[in-house]
């Protein structure tokens, strides 16, 4: 959000800000807010279907109807107590300077123009145009205009999420050794710590180690071992902390991030197999990101044909861990019947949305390709005996308008920390090769 200064801006909002969140024009103090008559062009394109973009479309058009007035394409109207005024502006011609270097009358050149006018219209005041498109923002710049991204929901501090597991080796041997110990144990208190609820740690003293879990209400640092889901076993101690957070039924919110390879979708899946007679169904989903700008409309086949290659990662990960167990066990067998019975279902995340999440365990792969708001709309969902978990790597992100600080999983992670139904683990070695390792860090 930009922060509030003496001298009053000029937000110029692009459309894909709109798209991202329909509630934008509130966002901004008590500064002035343009949209281009283009936007709105725009915006006609996407109010139909069952996408979040679509719903922030909808959303949109909504909110200016209910603002709508004379003075909105005209001085513009007051947005509300402390906020500045918005108003509508039409289309405008493509300045000499724009022909030279943009030939094609595209809606970002146009959208572009109007900025552009406006900027011209107000020298004393900053013009800034907001989009969350790297290539329009530079566009805007090579013409002496201001742009920014959208910063509202943009989280700061990535890199507290990407730490790797915190050690502590301030304690001593026998203070440690209280942790093995039921009957005494140790409080956070007592080892002079002061963790978030659900923070896990590692302690590690001169000649003994413990692996330790911080549950707030008792202020006790619990022991967190090693265990087994449904044939596998973690590798490291990352793991082991992320296996625990799964099949803990007092934390009913995860995430799970990390590069690919360190296991994080394999223990989710693993886990909510091992619990399985506890929920009534399993259901593993991610979001589509088409590749290259195109739809998944232009692959050959049927809908399933179409999804199939989207999917695939997910049932590898079923195939591991049906690999784990012998052929004719009990948890093989269990496994095939939820399969038949759609207990246990690999969807993507599109054809999920909308469904009851009551007595669900449900895991989101890819997390870091949603947009916070998609997150919020997951969330909000849950009901009475859900687990949600989210996984993903947000250095590796396929959404064209969402980076590190922006997409749903930092967003998440950022703001649920803390809270004591949540838990976040950040796995960082990778356990599917060493080749995958060796790739994941050089290449």
């Amino acid at each position: 959000m930009p922060k509030k200064t003496t001298t009053k801006k000029t937000f110029v909002l692009d459309t894909n800000v709109i798209l991202h969140d329909s509630k934008c024009l509130y966002n901004f103090q008590d500064n002035d807010i343009v949209i281009p008559i283009t936007a709105l062009e725009e915006l006609d394109h996407f109010k139909k279907g069952n996408e979040i973009i679509n719903f922030h479309a909808r959303e949109f058009a909504r909110e200016l109807d209910e603002l709508a007035g004379d003075s909105l394409f005209g001085e513009g109207l007051e947005l509300g107590k402390g906020l500045g005024r918005l108003r509508i502006e039409t289309g405008k011609p493509m300045p000499q300077v724009m022909l030279e270097s943009f030939a094609e009358a595209t809606p970002d050149h146009r959208i572009l123009a109007i900025t552009y006018h406006v900027a011209q219209k107000l020298p004393s005041q900053p013009v800034i145009l907001v989009s969350k498109d790297v290539n329009l923002r530079m566009k805007a710049k090579s013409l002496g205009i201001q742009a920014q991204d959208y910063l509202s929901d943009k989280v700061q501090d990535v890199d507290t999420l990407k730490r790797d597991v915190e050690e502590v080796d301030t304690l001593s041997d026998s203070m440690i050794q209280q942790v093995y110990d039921v009957n005494i144990g140790l409080t956070a208190t007592e080892a002079g710590l002061k963790p978030m609820p659900n923070q896990y740690l590692l302690l590690r003293g001169n000649k003994i180690t413990a692996l330790v879990c911080y549950n707030k209400q008792s202020d006790r640092l619990l022991r967190v071992e090693k265990v087994r889901a449904c044939g596998i076993e973690p590798r490291n101690s990352e793991q082991t902390f992320a296996l625990d957070a799964l099949m803990r039924p007092d934390i009913e919110l995860v995430a799970l991030t990390g590069k690919a390879g360190t296991g994080k979708t394999l223990l989710a899946l693993a886990a909510a197999l091992q619990q399985e007679e506890q929920f009534g169904q399993i259901l593993l989903a991610r979001p589509i990101v088409a590749l290259s700008d195109k739809d998944i409309g232009f692959l050959p086949g049927d809908i399933n044909d179409k999804i199939g290659p989207y999917m695939q990662p997910l049932f590898d990960n079923l195939s591991v861990i049906k690999s784990r167990n012998k052929q004719g066990s009990r948890d093989l067998a269990k496994i095939e019947e939820m399969q038949r019975s759609e207990r246990l279902q690999i969807s993507p995340l599109a054809y999920i949305r909308g469904r009851s999440l009551s007595d669900v365990f449900f895991i989101i792969d890819e997390a870091q390709n949603l947009t916070p708001h998609e997150v919020k709309t997951i969330i909000t969902r849950a009901g009475e005996g859900c687990k949600i978990v989210f996984t993903g790597d947000i250095d590796q992100i396929d959404h064209p308008y969402l980076d590190m600080k922006s997409n749903g999983l930092t967003y998440l992670t950022d703001r649920m920390r803390g809270q004591e139904l949540f838990a976040h683990v950040n796995l960082v070695k990778g356990e599917r090769s060493y080749l995958a390792e060796l790739a994941s860090n050089l290449l």
